[in-house]
């Protein structure tokens, strides 16, 4: 992979190159500071950065924020000396792949790498899978009666993020769930499990308008006996109090480890482990 790293240690930098080198990865860029590193990305198109928080000028939260990460296939990894809950959240919800704490050790960042490459492999499969069957909006699907269950192995995905449910779609579908629908936002959400009766729904918490805590009881109702799973960069206790309470069936973190889901999903619908 391209890595762009981005911090005013030069000590950092240097470590950080010669790990991610030693994994076979080419570091095309290094910066002190965030003010060239929106043209950078604009121009040359790195697969990784490694973003530190602390920098002058823009922080990394702000650079994140301004990076388009999902249009541009970017997967940023926020290093920072902070272990505070709500900057790991922000980050996540903001578009971060990972989500590293100074100091660190050289395990930690491969073992973040060889994630990226496994979320990008499957995103990769699953943007090809959607090109040659595109997915029907959910407009376009016609209302059916509710079943006297729901359709065994099937998922809707609700998450603002294109590359969230690009990501899941295809872990979902590696392990034999067929992906019935998609929805950016939790009224489209509440639409499409209304419609399509799937046995799980992976629902984002943090979108525009209706949020996923919002969405939950409207989902529960439309189709009683789905199971439904909330994606989140903040696993506060109000958060989890909230999806429970409304409820889900359990969450994810973001940053999304495919690894995680498969596990968790594979024991929720009591599929076959390999």
């Amino acid at each position: 992979m391209k890595i762009a790293i981005v911090d005013d240690d030069a000590s950092i930098r240097a470590v950080l190159r010669a790990i991610c080198e030693s994994e076979g990865h080419e570091v095309a860029a290094e910066f002190g500071d965030g003010y060239v590193l929106l043209d950078y990305v604009m121009n040359h198109h790195p697969d990784v950065v490694c973003l530190d928080f602390n920098l002058p000028g823009a922080n990394g939260l702000e650079l994140l924020s301004s990076m388009d990460v999902g249009a541009n296939h970017i997967a940023v990894v926020m290093i920072t000396g902070s272990d505070d809950p709500e900057l790991r959240g922000a980050a996540a919800n903001a578009g971060a792949k990972g989500f590293i704490r100074k100091p660190f050790e050289q395990q930690q960042i491969v073992a973040e790498l060889r994630e990226i490459e496994q979320t990008q492999r499957i995103a990769a499969q699953a943007a090809k899978a959607e090109v040659a069957e595109p997915m029907a909006p959910a407009s376009a699907v016609e209302t059916s009666p509710p079943p006297v269950g729901v359709v065994p192995r099937s998922a809707v995905i609700v998450d603002d993020s294109a590359s969230v449910r690009l990501l899941l779609k295809g872990i979902l579908a590696e392990i034999g769930i067929r992906i019935v629908g998609v929805a950016a936002s939790g009224h489209e959400g509440v639409e499409t499990v209304r419609k399509t009766h799937p046995a799980v729904v992976c629902l984002d918490v943090d979108m525009p308008g209706m949020t996923g805590i919002e969405a939950l009881p409207e989902i529960r109702a439309a189709s009683p006996q789905t199971k439904v799973i909330m994606v989140t960069g903040n696993a506060s206790r109000e958060v989890v109090g909230a999806a429970v309470a409304g409820g889900a069936t359990g969450y994810f973190l973001k940053p999304i480890r495919p690894a995680k889901v498969e596990e968790f999903m594979k024991k929720l619908l009591q599929l076959p482990v390999a």
